[in-house]
């Protein structure tokens, strides 16, 4: 023990007469996320982009362009915020892109239960992204944030489909307008 005090002494020592001062840690969220992010295996239709530089990796986004059912087409927009406790702490996604769906709000509020009350730290940022992917394949209208659309998926999934496409083509659904997406 006195050793190892002595050894951190001398690293101060060292670093004040070399004028660099301590080096700069990154938390263990940081280090987490970084092996996340060398291990993602994303679907090919998502791609990862950083907008503040790869310094930053606790802050990204993802493009999401679905290739199956009724989002076939879209380009969907989130970002990811994770925290320095990650992954003790889900990372907190919004949808940027404004989208007709019972599982998204229309402040881009996303309903996905591995982000909520199923996290574990087990889980990963890929484990996410492939939760949001299946959200646009597989629109879940048990759990919904948008209960208008949630209704009209359960009771009337052909209408459903005329509004995804209405809302995706730049369109009103309802009082609502929607930017083109597609």
């Amino acid at each position: 023990m006195i050793k190892l005090f002595k050894v951190k002494q001398q690293q101060k020592a060292n670093e004040s007469a070399s004028g660099n001062g301590p080096v700069n840690r990154q938390s263990a969220g940081e280090l987490r996320l970084r092996k996340d992010i060398t291990e993602l295996n994303l679907p090919k239709s998502c791609t990862i982009s950083f907008p503040n530089g790869s310094d930053d990796l606790m802050n990204f986004e993802i493009t999401i362009k679905p290739d199956d059912g009724y989002y076939l087409g879209g380009k969907f927009l989130f970002s990811f915020q994770v925290s320095p406790i990650y992954p003790h702490e889900p990372p907190k996604v919004k949808c940027k892109t404004k989208v007709y769906h019972p599982n998204i709000d229309l402040e881009g509020n996303v309903c996905l239960n591995i982000l909520r009350e199923d996290w574990k730290p087990v889980l990963s940022i890929n484990t996410v992204v492939y939760g949001l992917y299946h959200l646009f394949t597989e629109p879940n209208h048990e759990d919904p944030l948008n209960h208008d659309a949630a209704a009209v998926l359960r009771d009337n999934p052909k209408l459903f489909q005329s509004n995804v496409r209405r809302a995706m083509s730049g369109g009103y659904v309802d009082q609502t307008f929607f930017p083109r997406c597609t």
